[in-house]
């Protein structure tokens, strides 16, 4: 699948992501039908130039991306809680599209 496709595809999944959840750059791959490329997403998310919601992707561990301290101020604006290490509480706010 060419890069432009996946771009396409991965914004697709990105919008659909509903106020007050989150998913991971592995997850969105997989959806866009890129498995495996979690680093990919995170450079498409780099450089979105807000076309998408992406304060919305997290890492694995529910870490924010390192200098964008907005987008806590982002998550929490729509109600996304915070563990006391710093990360996204997975348990309550990872998105579970149905497939």
């Amino acid at each position: 699948m060419k890069q432009e496709q996946i771009k396409t595809k991965v914004y697709a999944v990105v919008n659909d992501i509903p106020e007050g959840y989150v998913l991971t750059y592995g997850i969105v791959a997989a959806l866009a039908g890129a498995p495996g490329n979690a680093r990919l997403i995170a450079r498409m998310m780099t450089h979105s130039n807000g076309e998408i919601n992406n304060h919305r992707i997290v890492n694995s561990a529910g870490r924010i991306a390192p200098g964008w301290d907005s987008q806590r101020t982002l998550l929490e604006s729509e109600g996304v809680v915070f563990k006391e290490n710093g990360n996204v509480d997975m348990k309550r706010h990872l998105w579970q599209p149905l497939f």
